[in-house]
């Protein structure tokens, strides 16, 4: 199932200034659990209407490596990216 991606207003703006993840952003669209991302939930977020959010991997091995947060919804089929953040 390729999914739909929503992105956020902030998740929108962070894309436009960042080149090194669409090819993440890709492989999350096709298959959220591809083992590249290293998904994993990150426990200290919820999305908006309370999911659970994971985090990938855009980058690795990379000083201030780029993470992808997202959540599945609002609608089925669709993922919404919430940030797309340095690693501190």
């Amino acid at each position: 199932m390729i999914f739909v991606l929503c992105f956020s207003h902030e998740a929108r703006n962070q894309l436009k200034r960042l080149k090194t993840v669409g090819e993440a952003l890709k492989k999350l669209q096709m298959n959220p659990k591809h083992p590249d991302l290293q998904i994993h939930e990150f426990y200290s977020l919820h999305g908006p209407r309370g999911e659970k959010v994971f985090e990938v991997y855009a980058e690795n091995n990379t000083p201030g490596a780029y993470r992808i947060f997202w959540c599945y919804g609002p609608e089925k089929g669709t993922i919404t990216i919430l940030a797309i953040t340095p690693r501190p």
